[in-house]
């Protein structure tokens, strides 16, 4: 039965940002039959081994250690199951390459989809055309344009990543009015990028602070390298920065050793082990990590098989899956880095 698999009628743009709970419905949305009375799936039937599944999983290319992370951390999922086949599709940042892979996953009559789109627009209609099929899909951290495009959509909280930093900082800086606060973004043309920005600003908001300085990078570390060195030499003194990326972190911390500065304390994004490590040792700028969980497609993995087992999750009262999860966003410090760094991602 992939009644699970169809897509939710949604009632309003507000619904699309909520965590709308579909239980199984036809096309039209009205409850079938069988699921009318169901009483959902208790956690033991849910780790019980059931019908194998089959479920395609489709990501960018890993081309930096959060993606790498994203795809090992798929694949472990899946062999974490033993009632899981996972047909992996190779890693490309080709919109048209990642299309054919989806209509090849179709095509096979997989069970449930993965995917985490290089473009979101651009993987819509194709992961469409797969719900018009019956086929379930989970879409990953990147959102398609359009919600009737996935059962269930799996994303890290951007604008929460900039409230926790912004947050923190002005947690450090209690008191200190005149403080200055600097910002490394990653692209500024990117939707995650602004609303990690929004948030941040509204978290100084909170507490009378402000960026008083603020650069671009690419989330590459040769592009944090060049952006922190234009900020520190446009900043003589800089009380702390926030950089939304771990993986550019290298590069900047690169440039503030170069610089030699160490009057401010550093906040990263994402949380790698790199990171980390330095928050654990306590001998660096790095005070703090925000993190973007790695473990987006893990949790696709999981909630791919418990929707094409028809089965549901256990803690919730409501016999379903959630429409639309947002992870959290979480502040690791010295004080709690033991607790994150297992799941923390290689730069």
């Amino acid at each position: 039965m992939r009644t699970r698999g169809l897509r939710p009628l949604m009632a309003g743009a507000a619904a699309v940002f909520a965590i709308t709970l579909m239980a199984g419905c036809t096309s039209d949305g009205s409850e079938t039959e069988e699921d009318a009375g169901a009483q959902g799936t208790t956690s033991e039937e849910n780790t019980a081994s059931g019908d194998t599944v089959v479920i395609g999983w489709s990501g960018p290319e890993a081309d930096h250690g959060w993606l790498g992370a994203i795809n090992s951390g798929a694949i472990n999922a899946a062999e974490s199951f033993d009632d899981v086949e996972l047909r992996q599709a190779e890693g490309t940042n080709d919109a048209s390459q990642q299309i054919a892979a989806v209509e090849q996953f179709i095509n096979e009559g997989v069970d449930a989809i993965v995917l985490l789109p290089t473009d979101g627009a651009a993987l819509t209609e194709v992961a469409m055309k797969a719900m018009d099929a019956g086929i379930p899909v989970i879409n990953v951290d990147r959102e398609f344009s359009n919600p009737f495009a996935s059962r269930i959509t799996i994303l890290g909280d951007n604008y929460g990543m900039g409230v926790s930093a912004g947050t923190y900082i002005c947690e450090q800086l209690d008191g200190q009015s005149d403080a200055v606060v600097a910002e490394i973004a990653g692209i500024d043309s990117l939707p995650l990028t602004q609303d990690r920005s929004e948030g941040f600003k509204d978290a100084l908001d909170s507490c009378g602070l402000e960026v008083s300085a603020r650069v671009a990078a690419d989330f590459t570390v040769a592009g944090g390298e060049s952006a922190a060195s234009q900020l520190l030499s446009a900043n003589p003194k800089i009380d702390a920065i926030w950089n939304h990326d771990d993986d550019q972190g290298i590069g900047v911390l690169a440039a503030i050793d170069a610089a030699g500065r160490d009057e401010f304390f550093l906040v990263g994004g994402a949380g790698s082990v790199n990171m980390m490590d330095r928050i654990e040792a306590d001998d660096s700028v790095v005070k703090a990590t925000v993190i973007y969980p790695s473990t987006q497609a893990a949790d696709g993995i999981a909630m791919a098989r418990l929707i094409a087992q028809d089965k549901t999750m256990s803690d919730l009262v409501t016999p379903s899956v959630p429409y639309r999860i947002v992870l959290d966003a979480p502040v690791v410090t010295k004080d709690n880095v033991a607790e994150f760094i297992k799941l923390a991602f290689e730069s």
